[in-house]
Parts: C-alpha cells; structure tokens; sequence
C-alpha cells in the first residue's frame, strides 16, 4: 500500500519519536499525540511533525475518531501503554490488561471507525515465545499473558478494510533528546550493593538498537500482512555478553558470575515475597524469570522477517550497529562517571 500520511500514538515517547523521524524522512506525514505535561518540555520535538496534546487512555471513543478524522491517514501505530519495568498494584494482571489489551483495543477501533486502513500494534517480543510454549509464560507472568493477549484482541478487529500487524520486539538500546534511558534504574540498579553480579547460566537474548526497531515498524506499516506478528531483533547475545558488555561501558568492574538458575530463584523467590508485602507484584515473577527465562536463549533470525518485509527495497539493514548502541546507552545511564 502507499502510505502517505500516518498516526503515531506515543510520538514523542522513545520508539514513537525514532519511528516518526524515520517516516518523515522518507516523506511520509506523520501527525503525532503528547500528554499535556509535557506541553512545556518538548522544544526539541521536530517542528516538521505535527503535534497535538491530549491523554488517549482518558478521551472518549468520540473524541479519539474526531481527532484522527481531522486527516485521511493511512495507518496507525499504536505506540503506547506500559512495559515490564512497571511496578504496579497486585494483581498485576488487572493493570496489565487494562493498559495493554482493553485500552489498545479501544484506540485501534477507533482508528479502525476512523475508516483508517492500517494498524501496527507495538509488542513484546515475550509473546512470540510464549506461543511457542503453549502460553506456558503467561501462567506465571502477568505482563507476558497480557501482551499474548493483546494480540488476540487487536488481530479480532482486522477485516478486509482494516489490516492489523504487531511488531513484537526484544531489548532495545539507544538514546533520544532530553530523556535518560530507564536501563539505570530498571535493570542495572537491581545489582546496587552486590560485590558481584549475578546471573542464571546459559541465558542469551535478541537484542536491537532504537533505529532498527523504527526501521521495522516502518516496514511493517508498508509491507506487513494483516494478523501477522513479527518477531523483531538484530542481534543475539547471550547475557553474559550483554551485561558484561553493559558494566564495562558504564565503568562497572565488578566481576560477572554465573549460577544455576534454580540458585538464582532462591534469592528472587525473596524478592517476589518482598514486593507483594508492599501490595505491588512485577509483571515479571522474578522467581520463575530465572528458570523460565533468564536461562533460556530467546533468540530471534531477523532474515525471515526482513525478507517477508522487503527490507532491501526499502534501503533497510536492521539499524545501528547494537553494541555500539550499547555503550552509548550506558554512558547515557552514568554521565557522572564520564564527566
């Protein structure tokens, strides 16, 4: 299809605002949607990129399909809602749904009763082998349930006028304008206080930089087949190479240990115990991470996707180089360790 005018909800967040810049560099409008928060704090927003202010989560289904009616788009990209990181009320599920699948399926029925043709869904790359696993994931994480769940609910919106694609995507590094990355404190401030840092063995993960995921969700939005996922990820490393890689760019030199990982469930069973105390549980049980996750190799081979999405015609090669990405994302994290 030829898009040439496109809605990003979540523009100015970190995947909507790589993903807006790669639209419009290749002359495609993109028209986007802020919080009014940050009416005051967004001098460094493209001025090219049309902007407006409002909460989607709080807007009547009126106001959202007058909104995206004021131009003919031809796609939507749904790039909002919370991650993993998130630490929210227990049951961790009732946010998660809430937030991930019946919000996201509103807004996109609105841009789908906006007589929108195209929809991608921004998702976690969770999902994809929580199918493979016959949804034995999403048992015990509630985010990774919510996420399969929300694919579900967006794919049942897809007809022959309406076509819905989800870009389900790994660990991604990079850096934007006056934002710190949330690496610091949603993943390396877990090691604070520790000789050592300790992880399951055998473990690895995809990972990509931000321009690659744009880059994805721009092919996807032009070349993506409706109910399809797609996996997205450039490289593979095993987390022995990721964390390592990640202190040593941060001027971290504690060493990096490895353990088995039911060992590891035994300090993180803690950790869960701990945090349902307080009234809150992780969309992550950290417990089960270690056994289910943090020790398998959830990799994914970009070939099969870029090919389906026809990268080379559109002058694609899968973003940034990931671990220079990686060093320049730490250093952002530590700036006071490289003044």
């Amino acid at each position: 299809m030829n898009i040439k005018k496109v809605f990003i909800a979540g523009g100015t967040g970190f995947l909507g605002y790589y993903t807006a810049m790669l639209f419009d560099k290749m002359n495609i409008k993109v028209d986007t949607i802020a919080l009014p928060k940050e009416l005051d704090n967004l001098d460094w927003f493209p001025k090219n990129i049309g902007l407006s202010f409002g909460n989607l989560f709080e807007m009547t289904d009126e106001e959202i399909i007058s909104l995206l009616k004021k131009d003919s788009y031809d796609a939507f990209i749904y790039a909002l809602g919370p991650d993993d990181r998130v630490l929210p009320n227990a049951p961790a599920i009732d946010f998660f749904v809430d937030k991930l699948v019946n919000q996201s399926a509103r807004i996109c029925k609105c841009a789908k009763d906006s007589e929108i043709k195209r929809c991608v869904v921004l998702g976690s790359y969770f999902a994809h082998f929580d199918k493979l696993q016959n949804g034995e994931l999403g048992k015990y994480h509630p985010y990774i349930k919510a996420r399969t769940m929300q694919e579900e609910q967006v794919f049942k919106l897809a007809d022959e006028n309406f076509s819905v694609m989800v870009a389900e995507l790994p660990y991604i590094f990079g850096t934007m304008p006056e934002r710190k990355p949330l690496w610091r404190e949603s993943f390396l401030d877990n090691f604070n206080g520790m000789k050592s840092v300790f992880f399951p063995a055998g473990g690895g993960t995809a990972v990509i930089d931000v321009t690659g995921v744009a880059e994805a969700i721009v092919a996807i939005t032009i070349n993506g087949k409706s109910k399809s996922a797609y996996p997205v990820g450039n490289e593979n490393m095993t987390f022995k190479e990721l964390v390592t890689l990640m202190m040593k760019a941060s001027k971290d030199f504690r060493p990096y240990k490895e353990l088995p990982a039911f060992i590891c469930a035994l300090g993180a069973k803690k950790m869960v115990k701990e945090t349902l105390k307080q009234g809150k549980e992780s969309g992550l049980n950290a417990g089960k991470l270690m056994t289910q996750i943090q020790n398998k190799k959830f990799y994914i081979d970009p070939k099969p996707m870029r090919e389906e999405l026809d990268y080379k015609s559109l002058g694609f090669t899968g973003g940034r180089d990931v671990k220079e990405s990686i060093i320049e994302t730490m250093k952002a994290c530590y700036p006071e360790r490289f003044n």
